[in-house]
């Protein structure tokens, strides 16, 4: 046996069966084996039926039968009855007083049991016990947990993701029998050995027995770390790969000084923070280094991230090309290409940047789905122009237009820069090396990059998912703007916060209201969520609550112009409340809006509420934020609490990273990671240490293929995990 092998080719596996094993991506031994079980069933508790005694509590799995109904015969009361069944004994089970019972269970169910054991000897019976039903026992009847060891071992079960047709148990003893079978003699281990030995981690061999067949929970958790350990190092290989590639490239080197930047910054109606100069001079640092400069910004919703790209694009845009590259080529300034995520925020960027570079002889285009813009006009060089875009793409390619914005139209073939030198990605982390090439098309040189979040990003997933970038974070806010007020909103308590809004309203200030769907269920598929849809809450506050203010609607449905339209009479005050989706999460910029009420906001996560409650500071006036929740769950009530009390998003991604865990947060086919890489990214020790091992591998072996095939071969495969576009 192999691990290449199928395992058709050593197991008896029918048609469906196959079927159901791809469905959780099971062909081969390999894929059997790295297939880890998702937790354990501690069955130290449990006993045999037939060694249980009078008195005792007790907790027993097995197969259900004889179920039905009676009545006590003196007191005439229900009572539910049968029998469970576990290869040891049969014993009886009655329930009083629910004979709804033996209709809620069937003959041949496997269960687990916790209860009591009542009666007399040789009539003894199980007394009301907890049901849990199972898919199969977690078990067999021939087990050791049956026989006495005396060791107090053997008490873990581990228990696997499963699927129609494919049970837990089916996958735990097709293991055994791949271990008996002797295919952990064929195995080799990735990792070297110093690194194992370095970190305490058991060597391949050792970990599979550990991790799939535990004698105690201590072999169980080590054997997870070192699997942990090893999600995470690959992928970190990956990134230390690419950001080895970014380094080999030829790439732009852009020179400034503190003076030429000083000159822009200091017509800002704002003074730069100390996190935005910080920014500001490690990205200039970048732009003279031999190699492209790959960095993350992070910054809270509102903490300047496009003054930092304004200022580092205009150090871009007023220099030359190197001379000499091509003597038939006039020499135009570097070019810079700002991509945003959405038509919306493509059109806000576009009149930021009219607003910072107004003063200086440098025009800005626009490319987006619904046509183009350039700044300045002939006619007016106070005001953009629209423009075809067969025009500027002309004036792109021979870079007489330093500074393009748009959405990913700029990736289009029909775009070509002459001299790309600085490529800005907003919302947008995982863009890759190949893309930037596609951006630069038929320039050999790699762009600098800066790609920007508002969402904050745990630290351990950032260095994990993001290893290839520089990060920087942009930790305060700029003056004069203050933190939003947070108020949990339970049932029953909308009229002292609609109060508050009116009052705001009346004030001059504006308001948000999100809701979680945009139009209400067909009645005839109704669901049993009861979630607000943005148009019937727009016709309910304009009837019963707001009825003397203008009301807007704004969701993904619409077409672009009609977006532009309410957004443009939002921003003119046209609109007092815009009723809209999570459409505005990112981007939409109304300073006079200073309240948000946020419809049932257990169903959106802490990042995205946080992202959606940074509309309201942008102005200088206080922000509100009402989170709204029919919930009546603990465990909402904390996470909800968080967005209250966290001081900052860093602060709350981290909270959301222990309390739903990153898989939920971002995905774990979209970040490459398994549940237990996705568990594994809590631990900053660990993804420091794969982090550190990984980049010190790439450096000191260059041609991995060669010296480290297997480890080649599993980055490969994340690797395409990791770019699937």
């Amino acid at each position: 046996m192999k691990l290449s092998d199928s395992l058709a080719d050593h197991f008896r596996i029918d048609t469906a069966h196959k079927k159901a094993l791809l469905r959780l991506n099971i062909e081969t031994v390999s894929d059997l084996l790295y297939h880890l079980p998702a937790r354990y069933e501690d069955i130290s508790d449990v006993q045999s039926v037939g060694s249980l005694e009078k008195n005792q509590d007790t907790v027993v799995y097995g197969q259900l039968s004889g179920l039905k109904t009676r009545k006590a015969w003196k007191s005439k009361k229900p009572i539910a009855e049968g029998y469970v069944e576990d290869g040891s004994a049969k014993m009886k089970i009655m329930w009083f007083n629910q004979p709804y019972i033996a209709k809620m269970y069937t003959d041949g169910m496997y269960v687990k049991l916790a209860g009591k054991v009542s009666g007399s000897e040789g009539k003894l019976y199980l007394s009301n016990p907890e049901v849990e039903p199972l898919d199969s026992l977690p078990i067999d009847r021939h087990d050791s947990i049956f026989k006495d060891t005396g060791s107090g071992d053997d008490t873990l079960y581990p228990v696997y993701r499963e699927t129609k047709g494919i049970t837990s148990k089916w996958i735990y003893h097709t293991v055994l029998k791949c271990f008996e079978k002797k295919i952990l003699e064929t195995l080799i281990d990735p990792i070297p050995v110093e690194i194992l030995k370095k970190y305490n981690l058991p060597e391949l061999k050792t970990a599979l027995v550990w991790i799939h067949s535990p004698k105690k929970a201590k072999d169980a958790e080590s054997a997870r770390k070192r699997f942990a350990f090893e999600e995470v190092f690959y992928i970190q290989v990956q990134k230390a790969q690419e950001r080895a590639a970014v380094s080999a490239a030829q790439t732009y080197t852009i020179r400034t000084s503190p003076q030429h930047i000083k000159e822009f910054t200091d017509r800002f109606e704002f003074k730069l923070t100390k996190s935005q100069n910080k920014s500001i001079e490690a990205i200039t640092k970048n732009f003279v280094d031999n190699h492209a400069m790959s960095r993350l910004l992070e910054g809270d919703v509102g903490s300047g991230k496009t003054a930092v790209a304004a200022t580092t694009a205009y150090a871009v845009a007023t220099s030359r090309p190197p001379e000499g590259m091509d003597k038939k080529i006039e020499y135009g300034n570097l070019q810079v290409a700002y991509m945003a995520p959405t038509e919306i925020l493509a059109k806000q960027h576009f009149e930021s940047f009219i607003e910072y570079f107004q003063h200086l002889p440098i025009q800005i285009g626009l490319i987006t789905g619904s046509g183009c813009m350039k700044f300045p006009s002939k006619s007016d060089p106070t005001k953009p122009t629209k423009i075809s875009k067969a025009q500027l793409t002309k004036w792109i390619a021979n870079g007489e237009i330093p500074i393009v914005i748009g959405t990913h139209s700029l990736i289009y073939k029909s775009v070509e820069f002459k001299h790309l030198a600085y490529v800005i990605i907003d919302e947008q982390h995982r863009f890759g090396t190949n893309q930037r090439k596609k951006l630069a098309k038929k320039d050999s040189r790699l762009p600098h990059l800066l790609s920007m979040t508002a969402t904050p990003i745990p630290r351990t997933l950032a260095l994990t998912i993001y290893g290839d970038l520089d990060i920087t974070l942009l930790e305060e806010m700029p003056a004069g703007r203050k933190a939003v007020k947070t108020t949990i909103v339970g049932p029953g308590q909308s009229k002292e916060m609609y109060d508050h809004v009116r009052s705001e309203l009346e004030a001059g200030r504006q308001a948000y209201v999100i809701c979680p769907r945009i139009e209400e269920p067909d009645p005839d598929k109704q669901t049993a969520l009861n979630m607000k849809s943005v148009i019937a809450e727009a016709k309910r506050l304009k009837k019963d609550v707001f009825q003397e203010w203008n009301i807007g609607v704004l969701h993904g449905k619409m077409t672009p112009a009609e977006k532009d339209k309410i957004m443009n009479e939002f921003n003119a005050h046209k609109i007092d409340i815009l009723c809209a989706t999570s459409v505005v999460e990112v981007g939409v910029n109304v300073p006079n809006a200073t309240n948000i009420i946020i419809e049932g906001a257990e169903r959106f996560g802490l990042a995205q509420l946080h992202q959606l409650r940074g509309r309201v500071i942008r102005g200088t006036h206080q922000p509100y934020c009402f989170a709204v929740t029919d919930s009546k769950s603990d465990k909402t009530r904390d996470r909800l609490k968080a967005l209250a009390t966290a001081k900052n998003g860093f602060e709350l991604a981290e909270h959301d990273l222990q309390f739903r865990g990153g898989g939920e947060l971002y995905g774990g086919k979209q970040s490459g990671l398994s549940d237990l890489g996705m568990e594994a990214i809590r631990n900053l020790k660990l993804v420091e240490a794969a982090r550190n091992e990984a980049r010190h591998l790439v450096e000191t072996h260059p041609e991995l293929s060669k010296d480290f095939p297997l480890i080649a071969e599993r980055v490969a495969r994340i690797g395409e995990v990791l770019h699937m576009e």
